[in-house]
């Protein structure tokens, strides 16, 4: 069979991926008159920070908060979006065997719920693990259980940390990196939870109290970047996979692209890709080396799935989510979409919860129906006893996503090297945002890297690898920070020679 013509289209840059990363990338350089094309696997823009929609009711694909103290992202969220940012008052809290806890936890209401003989227990816990490291009797942590044990205690660790990570990773926390807690909750202490319990924080404003929040939900920002980027001549395509991505050397020169029955061939002088790495060293051509491809397999993903069930209440809880900790429940997080922006529901009298399961493709979850996992979903929040009843449930859907969350298991670190060192290689190829760089970035960050690759093919210099690194966690990342981290990064750079990925 004759297969059809391609379509030959040449552009300056082509993006692969059309979620916060790369529209952020297409966005910087539409400003700068660059053309782009920005190629889009799904129906919608936005990646895990689109909004899904169901007869009126909106819900993100996990909650996604808009904060951040890097400048530059600011400033791209405001000139997108400007006056369609609400404030939302920022709450949520654990629920574990019964009891609701503060998010971050509250010293004296910890305690309260606890109970006295295991408060005492934690303590002793707590005071052993520090004991041991004054002493010089413990090791580096290597892994998550190592370090959230040597942070708070074993007890504490055991309480309000394993039995959610173990959930959400779907392996224990034994195999998980240390990496990742040191990333994610590097700012939380026990010590200075109990000073700013008996005397005030000094730092009040290290965790905020409300955040910026799109009206109708973060696709919003997302889908009005897309609007801005067709209209100034970059356009958009959604629904298009990449078959092929070839190369000649060091260099990219085209991209195989396929669209229903359209066929695309796109050359261009720069590629900047958010896909996920290892997708994308699986449609290389010529392929890269054996080793670098049994990196990409080494590297593994966690798939994620809401379901969002209509309920006939006009209220239940304050909270944006409530994360459940209790084991005896496969549902990780609930979402409340109407306390982040009353415009996610279409009447006011009702409420949509959004019931998030961690698993993995091919697994029990993954592979129950959508009535079978509505009807999961129905029973366990009848079982927490929120305030629902079984007569509130008028409906529910389905929204399932694939590779949401890069795992960092004990094996990734060596891979992601292998990987890493082969795409700096390349002359005009960047990778991007959470699973093209395979970080478990907030959003900030991702838009970060893709608008230092952006900037890079403006004829600056920045090592976007290492931005992880120097970074702090996105609610204390400040302007001095970033300056900081774009010095570091040139420098970085005109030290490191280039690795040659042809083989």
């Amino acid at each position: 069979m004759k297969s059809k013509a391609r379509e030959e289209i040449a552009t300056s840059v082509v993006i692969i991926g059309g979620g916060p990363a790369g529209l952020t990338s297409g966005y910087e350089l539409m400003k700068h008159g660059v053309k782009a094309i920005v190629l889009e696997r799904a129906d919608k823009v936005g990646g895990i920070s689109r909004t899904e929609s169901y007869k009126g009711y909106r819900f993100d694909i996990g909650g996604h908060r808009f904060f951040t103290k890097v400048g530059e992202v600011k400033a791209i969220w405001q000139e997108i979006l400007g006056d369609d940012f609400i404030q939302t008052p920022r709450l949520s809290r654990i629920y574990y065997d019964g009891k609701f806890y503060d998010y971050p936890l509250a010293l004296f209401k910890t305690l309260r719920n606890l109970g006295l003989v295991r408060s005492f227990l934690i303590v002793i816990s707590y005071l052993r693990a520090k004991l041991k490291r004054y002493l010089g009797l413990s090791s580096t942590p290597q892994t998550f259980e190592d370090w959230v044990t040597d942070c708070f205690g074993a007890r504490l660790y055991r309480i309000f940390f394993k039995t959610y990570t173990e959930k959400v990773w779907g392996i224990p926390c034994n195999q998980i990196r240390a990496d990742w807690a040191a990333q994610r909750i590097k700012n939380l202490s026990l010590k200075e939870a109990v000073i700013n319990a008996l005397f005030g924080s000094k730092n009040s404003k290290s965790l905020i109290k409300t955040f910026d929040y799109p009206r109708l939900g973060p696709g919003m920002m997302w889908e009005r970047c897309q609007e801005i980027l067709e209209e100034h001549g970059t356009p958009v395509h959604l629904n298009t996979e990449v078959v092929r991505v070839e190369r000649e050397g060091r260099r990219i020169h085209t991209v195989i692209a396929k669209q229903g029955d359209r066929n695309f061939e796109l050359t261009g002088d720069h590629f900047i890709s958010s896909m996920p790495v290892t997708a994308l060293m699986h449609r290389l051509h010529p392929p890269p080396p054996d080793y670098v491809l049994a990196a990409a397999r080494g590297l593994t993903y966690r798939d994620f799935l809401i379901v969002s069930l209509i309920l006939d209440r006009a209220y239940l809880f304050p909270d944006n989510w409530l994360y459940i900790h209790s084991p005896e429940f496969k549902v990780g997080r609930i979402q409340n979409f109407k306390n982040w922006s009353i415009a996610m529901v279409p009447d006011a009298n009702k409420t949509c919860l959004g019931m998030e399961y961690f698993c993995s493709e091919g697994d029990g979850i993954w592979e129950m129906t959508n009535t079978q996992l509505i009807e999961l979903a129905s029973q366990e929040i009848l079982k927490l006893n929120l305030g629902v009843k079984a007569s509130d449930i008028e409906d529910g859907c389905v929204i399932r996503q694939y590779k949401a969350y890069p795992v960092y298991d004990g094996e990734y670190r060596r891979h992601l090297k292998v990987l890493e060192d082969y795409i700096r290689g390349f002359e005009n190829l960047q990778t991007v945002g959470r699973n093209g760089m395979h970080r478990y970035n907030n959003q900030d960050h991702s838009m970060l890297s893709a608008l230092l690759a952006a900037k890079n093919i403006l004829g600056e210099e920045h090592d976007i690898w290492n931005i992880n690194v120097e970074r702090s966690y996105h609610e204390n990342f400040t302007d001095q920070e970033w300056a900081q981290l774009k010095q570091k990064t040139a420098e970085s750079r005109a030290d490191r020679k280039s690795l040659t990925p042809a083989a």
